[in-house]
């Protein structure tokens, strides 16, 4: 027979309950999803996107070989640029209810006036100026959810790789909306906030690695992208 004493402990001892697993459409704020993602297995992929839960589908062989090409097209910038960085699907805490993990960003580091900031548990914390989404499956809120909650972060530039449609649309805040950029006549686009970053988007949709390569490389050449290092080796 068990004694008082153990009788009492077992029942004061304090019942301990696991994070509610996530599921796609759950309504959460950022806080509880961010706890609930972090509670899950490791090869989950969510996102909170305008405080609706998002679980993303495994990632297909279109969709891989397009985000490597991006990758390498902002990684060459970023190296070229002092006090620029990125990277390729970085859980973003942008607001109360909206915690993405974009294909791929560029941002200006803090120390050099970028917006964003590294937090203690080492997760991305305000709007990148620029993010990339390769977008099939998720065609639908890429171009509608998500990009109004870049939007309302100041997500300052914003590049969704529509495979289905074939097209790459590239959108620039203006007085807090967004609108298209305009190509050049040669069909280059030519990013306003991080001067010498040329796309051909034709190259892109293509695969056509070495086209985005020289087109990138003409940019980092101009005197826009030369005048741009300037001004952040003077920050900071």
């Amino acid at each position: 027979m068990a004694s008082t004493t153990e009788s009492t402990s077992s029942a004061t001892r304090p019942v301990v309950t696991k994070p509610v697993p996530l599921e796609a459409g759950d309504h959460l704020d950022q806080k509880t999803f961010h706890a609930r993602y972090e509670a899950m297995p490791s090869d989950t992929s969510a996102e909170l996107i305008g405080g609706v839960v998002y679980m993303m589908s495994p990632m297909k062989n279109p969709h891989g070989k397009h985000t490597r090409l991006v990758s390498f097209w902002l990684y060459t910038y970023e190296l070229a640029t002092t006090g620029v960085e990125g990277g390729d699907s970085l859980t973003t805490i942008l607001g109360q209810d909206s915690e993405p993990q974009p294909d791929a960003c560029l941002y200006i580091r803090p120390d050099k006036g970028g917006q964003v900031r590294v937090n203690e548990d080492d997760y991305t914390e305000g709007a990148p100026e620029l993010i990339v989404e390769v977008a099939s499956s998720t065609e639908s809120y890429d171009l509608h959810s998500k990009k109004r909650d870049y939007e309302a972060a100041g997500v300052c530039e914003y590049i969704v790789v529509a495979l289905r449609q074939r097209q790459a649309f590239w959108f620039v805040l203006r007085d807090g909306a967004y609108e298209a950029l305009t190509m050049g006549d040669d069909g280059i686009y030519h990013s306003e906030v991080f001067p010498g970053l040329w796309l051909d988007p034709h190259s892109l949709l293509n695969l056509d690695g070495q086209r985005i390569r020289a087109v990138l490389q003409q940019g980092l050449e101009s005197s826009e992208h030369a005048e741009f290092v300037r001004k952040l080796d003077a920050k900071g």
